[in-house]
């Protein structure tokens, strides 16, 4: 066993007479791991100043530094975050040696603390220097005292919100020894109130997420509204735990939640000790034998001065334990089943790996329930655990491999025999999600459909299986779902949402109107959407009732619009909103001077085209027309060129290359727009407020031809720049005597950051 050389007794006790026997001990140099040989002999004094103080020593390099313990080599110096790092990291792996093996290699503990100290020092003196309280220019031990809620009386103060700033740097940069050094810390200073709130914040996933729309006006959410309205935030991952951090194990009981992962009902403690009994999201801690929640008193009533006679306060009583008997039958009723014999006869073992995962401990969680699968292959909720577990860490570790093993293993677990068929219930469900999030379109839509086929009864899962057609782009197959669905349930609000979706993409414009009404009537689940809201307003106004502004008006009031005029769905907020632009507004003026001065060329190219090859030219696709002929040449789309489009206008590419906030505009097209006379264009708006518009005018036949933004409407003219924010609504008339020609370029709205631009997904 080896020894430490500083006042702290040895970790083991040996005997008097081994120790006088010992001729030669290992010495261990807190020096930040400096082996023997570098040391030297203990026993050699330290050189003094007459002072009494440390002479400074040479360092190998020739510099001069201060004596002390670990310099009396030369060795480098180590600042007081290292020692609070080794220190810490001792005291874990000692406790956790002497406990399991008797022994501890300290050498390996120092090598991992100094390759810790150097991995994350630009983060400890770059991102975390903003956090530097003691003025000394960087981030250090002391820093973390008061961060950690020590003060130098001995007290506590109040910096939850900054430690919590720094956690969430830490778990950005990926660093779990950081991260974990300080929660450790924070766990043994902290009282438990503050604990609940230093949970590890969710990371968003990069790797998958569900389709946004391509193309402009109501027809870009039509290409997704009902598909299934994913995000509207740009968030990445949809998170496992739909509670709060602090709030994540506090779940409604008798119920399954949205994500397919079972909620728990909480069980009475057997006894006084088990007060730590925790709850878990597969409701496997409260699957009990014939367990019953525990009675409670009815609470007295209070005392009001009321003459009430006996009797009717004996039928008060009677009504209200009554109420609560079908209350407690009801939730008796919901109380999933998902162990079988085989799970029931090894639950503690279950109970514990299972507390592992919820405790975010995933690798040895991983690892008790591998063993667990191993040992009872035709256990269900085994390997239903080993697929949570892949699942939360392939969101940890950002990986789609992990995913897809998890996708696999909830399949196993639904294909087992005796599998309960809430456990088939919430496996097949979590798979289907899951595969949706990966893109597995087609193998979504047949896990739902086997779902439906198992429990044909369930509304919900019908939805669901609509929702996983119009993922495909199979309206028909959604439309017969939801058909399916109304037959049997008429008022189910999601499926009329839905329903009227579909008619409105089939131009049944006024057959659509009472199910997107009725269905956002509703209140229900899955209907309280923005883009339901913009497509009864479009409709509305198709059909000339002015009750479209009621509804763009509640969908404003309800948060899913900017205003009753803004109404793009895929927005960055805080960003500056006005209809028109100038060139100076916008800051892109050397943009625009290129255009206006280049128009003729540009101009002449677009002829060309049109004279050539008037099939590059293609139709309007959008239903924004409600009459006329409109014709549209792209060539860049979502910041990429379109094919070889360029290549029938080389010098106008070659000029547009220049200018990356528009060709690299994720969010936007450049493109020539031709339109005929007798086109008319719906008031539409737009999908994003991420991007400006502009109009080059390049043949505009006078009079005739104008466009309108909210209530101000505007002429082109050719060799001129028209710009305007195309989130806001805008509507189009061409009722000239020949064809209009104008130049679209979309670029980045001016105030949005570089990284935005990097990071915003394509449109």
């Amino acid at each position: 066993m080896r020894r430490c050389a500083s006042s702290q007794p040895p970790v083991e006790e040996i005997h008097a007479e081994e120790e006088e026997e010992e001729e030669e001990q290992e010495v261990f140099q807190e020096t930040g791991g400096v082996n023997e040989e570098q040391v030297g002999p203990v026993e050699e004094p330290l050189a003094r100043e007459p002072d009494g103080r440390p002479a400074p020593v040479e360092h190998k390099n020739g510099k001069r530094a201060e004596a002390g313990p670990g310099a009396a080599d030369g060795g480098p110096r180590f600042s007081m975050f290292t020692w609070l790092v080794v220190v810490a990291l001792l005291g874990v792996w000692s406790s956790v040696a002497v406990f399991y093996f008797d022994i501890v290699d300290y050498d390996r503990v120092l090598a991992r603390a100094q390759e810790f100290r150097m991995n994350f020092s630009e983060v400890l003196q770059g991102k975390l220097a903003a956090y530097d309280t003691d003025g000394d220019g960087d981030f250090d031990v002391e820093d973390a005292k008061v961060l950690l809620g020590l003060t130098k009386d001995g007290g506590r103060s109040a910096n939850a919100e900054s430690l919590e700033e720094v956690l969430n740097i830490l778990a950005e940069e990926g660093s779990d020894w950081i991260y974990g050094f300080f929660t450790f810390l924070y766990d043994v200073v902290s009282p438990p109130a503050q604990r609940e709130k230093t949970s590890k914040p969710e990371v968003e996933t990069p790797t998958q997420r569900a389709p946004e729309p391509e193309k402009d006006g109501p027809a870009a959410q039509e290409t997704s509204a009902a598909v299934p309205l994913p995000p509207l935030d740009d968030s990445h991952f949809v998170p496992d735990d739909p509670t709060e951090p602090g709030q994540r194990y506090e779940e409604e009981p008798g119920s399954i939640d949205t994500t397919g992962v079972l909620v728990e009902e909480s069980q009475p403690e057997e006894t006084e000790g088990e007060s730590g009994r925790y709850q878990t999201s597969s409701k496997l801690s409260a699957e009990a034998e014939g367990e019953e929640p525990p009675k409670t008193e009815p609470e007295p009533e209070p005392q009001t001065g009321s003459t009430q006679p006996t009797e009717s306060r004996q039928e008060a009583d009677g009504a209200a334990e009554k109420a609560a008997e079908e209350q407690k039958e009801k939730a008796k009723k919901k109380k999933p089943k998902l162990l079988n014999k085989i799970d029931k006869s090894i639950k503690s073992e279950i109970d514990a790996a299972e507390k592992l995962r919820r405790k975010g401990n995933l690798d040895m969680a991983l690892k008790a329930f591998d063993s667990l699968v191993q040992q009872h292959p035709l256990s269900p909720r085994a390997r239903y655990g080993k697929a949570q577990v892949q699942d939360d860490l392939a969101e940890k570790l950002r990986s789609n491999d992990l995913l897809q093993s998890a996708i696999n293993t909830y399949g196993e677990a639904a294909e087992l025999p005796d599998v309960t068929s809430d456990l088939l219930r919430a496996a097949l469900k979590r798979r289907a999600e899951r595969q949706q999030f990966l893109g597995r379109m087609r193998g979504s839509l047949a896990t739902l459909q086997k779902l439906v086929d198992i429990f044909p009864d369930d509304v919900g899962l019908r939805n669901d299986l609509g929702v996983a057609h119009l993922l495909l782009g199979d309206n028909k197959g959604a439309k017969k779902v939801y058909e399916e669905v109304l037959a049997v349930a008429p008022s189910n609000g999601f499926a009329k949402v839905h329903y009227g979706f579909i008619l409105k993409a089939e131009n049944k414009i006024a057959e659509s109107i009472p199910y997107l009404r009725e269905g956002l009537e509703s209140g229900e689940p899955g209907t309280d959407d923005g883009r339901f809201y913009f497509h009864l307003g479009d409709a509305l106004q198709r059909v000339g009732d002015d009750s479209a502004y009621q509804w763009y008006e509640r969908g404003h009031q309800r948060g899913h619009f900017a205003s009753v005029w803004q109404r793009s769905l895929y927005n960055v907020e805080g960003l500056k909103a006005q209809p028109w632009w100038t060139p100076q507004e916008t800051g892109y003026t050397d943009l625009v001077r290129m255009l206006e001065r280049n128009w003729k060329t540009i101009r002449d190219e677009a002829l060309a085209v049109m004279d050539r090859s008037r099939g590059r030219f293609i139709p309007e696709e959008e239903n924004l027309r409600e009459k006329g002929e409109w014709g549209q040449y792209t060539l860049w789309q979502q910041g990429k060129r379109v094919g070889n489009a360029c290549q029938g206008v080389p010098k106008t590419c070659a000029l547009m290359e220049r200018f990356p906030e528009a060709t690299g505009c994720k969010r936007g097209q450049i493109k020539f727009s031709v339109m005929q006379p007798g086109t008319h264009v719906w008031p539409h708006t737009g999908p994003t407020n991420c991007r400006l518009r502009m109009h080059l005018g390049l043949v505009i036949p006078a009079p005739g031809c104008r466009i309108r933004c909210t209530n101000q409407t505007r002429e082109w003219e050719e060799g001129r720049v028209l710009i305007f924010d195309d989130s806001f609504e805008h509507e189009v008339w061409q009722e000239a005597d020949s064809y209009r020609l104008i130049f679209i370029v979309d670029v980045w709205h001016p105030e949005l950051s570089q990284y935005q631009r990097q990071t915003l997904s394509p449109i």
